[in-house]
């Protein structure tokens, strides 16, 4: 039960617990419009194995250590991961409700939330893999639902699927995560309404700056 749940947690922040999008750097550029040409299950396919290789090549990312991690997500991850479309669908019918600035707020505190959680389930990779199972999309959908399972030691399979969105500048991009059956925007959405309705999207900034600022004096 215990490696399930470390399968759980590293799932939950897998291509998930992001920054906001950015440009690619450059010498991302080449992989970035090699992309374009993938389809979802080899875009995620390529995205998990690089990144679990790269975490256990990376003793610093073993450790814990936060701005390693961002490093290898700004450079491997962000340009395939809509995380405004994640954060504006995790507040749900409030995101119009916000001011531009309460948008911005509410971005960078829900991926400073996300990337904390990150670096600690990053810590537990050692030899799990990812599977990709069958495809039940059709080649002209525009919104897609990638399937995985990941495997590793003795434990259960966890299951790990991906909903995708046609993106014109990298081909695919990811928009949601389902782990073990609940999917992560959804997840969050009842918890931020909970939040907003007893303190308003101010209220839900604050609880959020609150959690973040928490986990950050326990490093």
């Amino acid at each position: 039960m215990t490696q399930k749940k470390t399968l759980a947690s590293l799932c939950a922040g897998m291509l998930t617990m992001l920054a906001p999008l950015a440009h690619a750097q450059s010498n991302t550029a080449p992989t970035v419009a090699a992309a374009s040409a993938q389809t979802p299950d080899q875009l995620i396919n390529r995205l998990s194995n690089e990144l679990l290789d790269a975490v256990r090549a990376d003793k610093s990312i073993q450790a814990g250590d936060t701005k390693r991690v961002l490093a290898i997500v700004d450079e491997r991850v962000v340009p395939y991961v809509s995380f405004q479309r994640m954060t504006s669908s995790a507040v749900g019918r409030y995101w119009r409700q916000a001011t531009p600035e309460q948008q911005a707020s509410l971005e960078t505190e829900f991926k400073t939330l996300l990337m904390r959680t990150y670096a600690g389930a990053l810590s537990q990779v050692k030899d799990q893999t990812v599977v990709i199972k069958p495809s039940r999309n059709l080649p002209e959908d525009e919104e897609q639902i990638v399937r995985t399972e990941v495997r590793g030691g003795s434990g259960e399979p966890v299951q790990l699927d991906y909903r995708v969105e046609k993106s014109p500048s990298v081909g695919w991009k990811i928009y949601d995560v389902n782990v073990l059956g609940v999917w992560l925007v959804e997840n969050y959405r009842n918890s931020f309404a909970q939040e907003i309705s007893k303190g308003g999207i101010d209220g839900l900034i604050a609880k959020l700056s609150e959690r973040n600022k928490s986990a950050a004096s326990r490093k």
